[in-house]
């Protein structure tokens, strides 16, 4: 029988996937080319270990179908989708051009197509800071968690509250929004609203269905409850993806070469969301999913004020990891200090 847990059965097809596409950007575009879509790729999974770390931990409750099918029908989504079709998409919905103007803008004017981006960025940066930053406050006011990282976070479990996280987020978005006076403040404060209220709604779904499924001792969801918790992944994936693509035109403005960089660092990340899962990483490093909700709530914070104030996107790259470090390494100290 096949050894599922070993890395080259986990990682061997990103790695294929990589070799064959730097290949063929080197042939038709170049050596520098490939060089750019490498450290794209490289930047795309260094600053990913946060969305893998909260994948692994939402994908451990689905049947492996599901989780088989989160490795194919949602890497393509979250390749093709997330970091190409998508931003096109954005650009077309805030702009005067239709679809094909702003393809053919992406492909033969990508200093202008980077240009249209960022005009929406506000709106992209509102919505995903929003629906990240409800994901890293339902984590902390959930009642249920037994295991606490930081002594502040006691308080907040009994403080457990529904709607709190909801409030908390509407208000900080309402301080970020409102009070500096920019023309786009009306647009980013819908899309910011719209963030809470698609994680309300896909998050709710997710666990109201899952419940009723845990109730008849079902292990792992399915049918309906995976349905939604599969579409949750990959909402989750696009709020993370956002910055990566806009903070990708620091690098080139080239979007194949944007695009194959940042698939290819897809590939790895789900791989490595697989490999956390199957070798039951976060049951090993038991604050590794605190560390994740800390940097998820930074990275929340930061796309918030990225809406009018810009910041390097290396910033909440390097905090992510710093705090993700500590996390790991205050596992260690834990597990040393529990053993006989």
């Amino acid at each position: 029988m096949a050894n599922l847990t070993h890395p080259l059965r986990i990682f061997g097809v990103s790695g294929a996937i990589t070799l064959l596409t730097l290949i063929v950007v080197w042939v038709f575009m170049g050596p520098q080319a490939a060089v750019l879509a490498a450290i794209l790729c490289v930047i795309e999974i260094t600053f990913s270990f946060d969305n893998a770390i909260i994948n692994a931990r939402v994908l451990k409750t689905l049947s492996p179908f599901w989780q088989q099918l989160f490795l194919t029908v949602g890497i393509l989504i979250a390749v093709f989708g997330m970091r190409l079709v998508f931003p096109i998409a954005i650009v077309a919905a805030t702009t005067s051009l239709d679809w094909q103007q702003v393809l053919n803008l992406a492909l033969n004017d990508p200093t202008k197509y980077a240009h249209a981006l960022e005009g929406a960025t506000p709106l992209i940066t509102a919505f995903g800071g929003s629906f990240l930053m409800m994901l890293g406050l339902h984590f902390f006011f959930d009642w249920q968690r037994t295991v606490t990282w930081l002594a502040l976070e006691k308080p907040l479990l009994k403080m457990h509250s529904n709607w709190l996280p909801a409030v908390i987020t509407l208000l900080v978005l309402i301080g970020i929004v409102i009070i500096p006076e920019h023309p786009d403040w009306r647009s980013a404060l819908v899309a910011g609203i719209s963030g809470i209220v698609t994680y309300l709604v896909v998050h709710g779904l997710s666990e109201a269905v899952g419940h009723s499924k845990s109730l008849t001792g079902a292990k792992h969801k399915v049918g309906l409850a995976a349905f939604w918790t599969f579409l949750y992944l990959e909402v989750l994936d696009a709020s993370f993806s956002f910055d990566g693509v806009i903070g990708a035109f620091a690098v080139t403005s080239d979007v194949i070469i944007i695009a194959a960089g940042l698939g290819v660092g897809a590939f790895w990340v789900r791989s490595l969301t697989i490999y956390m899962v199957r070798k039951q990483v976060l049951d090993q490093y038991k604050f590794l999913e605190h560390g994740a909700h800390y940097t998820i709530l930074i990275l929340s914070i930061i796309m918030l004020l990225s809406v009018f104030f810009h910041l390097p996107e290396v910033v909440p790259g390097l905090l992510g990891i710093s705090v993700i470090g500590a996390s790991v390494y205050a596992s260690i100290r834990h597990h040393r200090r529990s053993l006989p």
